[in-house]
């Protein structure tokens, strides 16, 4: 039996999320998607037209990350860029019909990558884990656990 210390249990924790990370990465290359891109393209899937800088804000990540990610994402033809109505030095990002279409392809990834990891786990496994690693989350952002209950794990 592996003792759980809380050095172990960190880097497995590291260890899986790297894992996933990978796998889901590979997935998404044959789609012509980089690690990063999906989160994007899935945020403006839920909420077409964001700022920079709300996505950024919504992704935890840096603008300038975001702006050089849109770049890629534009060149690519997933995503246009259009100046705010209101304000014109304000950009909003928006799909275009290339990158609507490539959302299934980046959730397809997504739900393979997650029954890859989970395999093995039951329904009440899979949410207790769920709210393992919910609880994880909100001590590590100080913030109140709040969990929904989800139809996936509905026996």
């Amino acid at each position: 039996m592996v003792k759980a210390d809380k050095t172990a249990t960190m880097s497995r924790l590291h260890s899986a999320a790297r894992l996933a990370r990978t796998a889901l990465a590979a997935r998404l290359l044959t789609h012509g998607f980089y690690a990063g891109q999906d989160q994007i393209m899935l945020a403006l899937g839920r909420e077409d037209g964001q700022t920079p800088g709300g996505l950024a804000d919504r992704l935890g990540v840096r603008p300038p990350t975001i702006t050089k990610t849109i770049n890629r994402l534009q060149a690519q033809g997933f995503l246009e860029k259009r100046a705010s109505n209101s304000d014109a030095r304000q950009a909003h990002i928006f799909l275009t019909d290339i990158g609507r279409d490539a959302i299934q392809a980046i959730e397809k990834s997504v739900r393979k990558t997650e029954k890859q990891a989970l395999k093995g786990l039951d329904k009440k496994e899979q949410k207790a884990l769920f709210k393992l690693l919910a609880r994880i989350e909100a001590n590590l952002t100080d913030e109140e656990i709040a969990i929904e209950e989800d139809e996936n794990f509905e026996e």
